[in-house]
């Protein structure tokens, strides 16, 4: 990999450390993994130099603690030095699964609990890092991240306060406004595309797909997300669709404006395979009614691709929609937290991203060019030659 050679002939920022949070920690475990595999195997020029003290590591994972009390508050600590190191903090702020105990009840963990725990390990490193870097794939508050009234602008002003306390690069994956790195406008912000990552997991789990105009076609589920569906739309050949959602805006429910009816724009679908490509899945009520309003244009198969699938409402639409045809399959990242229920699911394809966070994580550590890594689209056709090739 291209890649690989320019981290050879680069000096580490320093020495590389992790702290992967108990809310992602298998996430953590595997990007570690993939590290001390590569870096256990690259010749160094000099590997005695000094720049290079700690580079082959059995882990780079970083021991540390976080400890609550009955009250609900809490604590940080590191259990070893990170003086001088490049720390790397990776955060779930969905994992709802982890609880605690609050005057003896037990509370579930909310994103602002794993938020003020990711500022409490920060607040524990106390500025000895030589750099922090926060990777969170799912960005805190992104939902929030603009003001159209009298309302606050959360997912900005946690920007501005990580930063504020001395954090160098936030990365996330697919912020549901990249805009709002605008916050920060001189500080490192980028919002990886897991594309490729979805189109991988796509071939290998489903075996007759023919990727023309003729049989297969992209579609946002809003206008918010035709910019996603462009790129696929354009990597792949093939033509892309889109719904607007028609709002009430005189009512008001679970924070948002309900949605009224779908309204197509784009080409007929009719006997195609059709991707529904967006961000998130929350409730999963709007995936399911776009897949609705598309069966009944009589589209062929309907597969749901979303970076992060928090199924807020639980799983029981998605079970009832695959079983009665709607929906085919349902794929998404694990960079979130997957229930077992999740997994278990037959209609469920889970696309790991440890391996693109440990590449990320590589070549900020030697301060190399992300681009080749943020633009996939070669290897995207590359894969899905080889697929129409039958080569996988």
């Amino acid at each position: 990999m291209a890649n690989e050679e320019i981290q050879l002939e680069t000096i580490p920022h320093g020495r590389l450390g992790i702290i992967a949070m108990e809310n992602c920690s298998s996430l953590g475990d595997m990007v570690d993994h993939y590290l001390v595999k590569w870096r256990s195997t690259r010749q160094q020029l000099h590997p005695n130099d000094v720049v290079f003290e700690g580079y082959q590591r059995d882990s780079y994972l970083v021991d540390h603690k976080l400890d609550r009390f009955s009250d609900g508050e809490a604590k940080a600590t590191i259990n070893e030095s990170v003086r001088g190191d490049d720390i790397y903090i990776i955060i779930d702020v969905t994992n709802y699964s982890l609880t605690y105990s609050l005057y003896g009840h037990e509370n579930h963990f909310s994103p602002d609990d794993h938020y003020q725990d990711l500022k409490r390990l920060i607040g524990a490193i106390g500025g000895k890092a030589k750099r922090l870097n926060v990777i969170m794939p799912y960005i805190y508050e992104g939902r929030q991240h603009r003001r159209t009234k009298r309302e606050s602008l959360d997912c900005a002003i946690s920007l501005q306060e990580l930063i504020d306390m001395g954090v160098t690069n936030i990365i996330t994956f697919d912020a549901h406004d990249p805009r709002v790195q605008n916050a920060i406008p001189l500080s490192g912000f980028e919002s990886v595309q897991p594309a490729y990552q979805f189109i991988k997991g796509i071939v290998h789990n489903i075996n007759d797909l023919i990727f023309d105009n003729d049989h297969m076609m992209i579609i946002s589920p809003d206008e918010g997300g035709t910019g996603r569906a462009i790129y696929f739309a354009n990597v792949l050949g093939i033509n892309m669709g889109m719904f607007y959602k028609r709002r009430d805006y005189s009512k008001v429910v679970n924070g948002r404006n309900p949605i009224v009816a779908h309204e197509f724009l784009g080409q007929d679908v009719e006997g195609k395979d059709v991707f529904i490509v967006d961000d998130m899945i929350s409730s999963g009520e709007s995936m399911i009614d776009v897949a609705t309003e598309l069966k009944k244009r009589k589209a062929k198969r309907i597969f749901v691709v979303s970076t992060f699938g928090l199924f807020t409402n639980g799983l029981k639409e998605f079970d009832n929609a695959v079983e009665n045809g709607i929906i085919e399959k349902v794929i998404t990242t694990n960079m979130v937290y997957q229930s077992e229920e999740l997994l278990s699911r037959d209609y469920y394809i889970s696309c790991d991203m440890s391996k693109y966070i440990a590449y990320i994580i590589d070549s900020l550590n030697h301060d190399t060019s992300l681009s080749g890594l943020l633009d996939p689209s070669e290897k995207i056709r590359t894969i899905v030659d080889r697929y129409m090739r039958g080569d996988l």
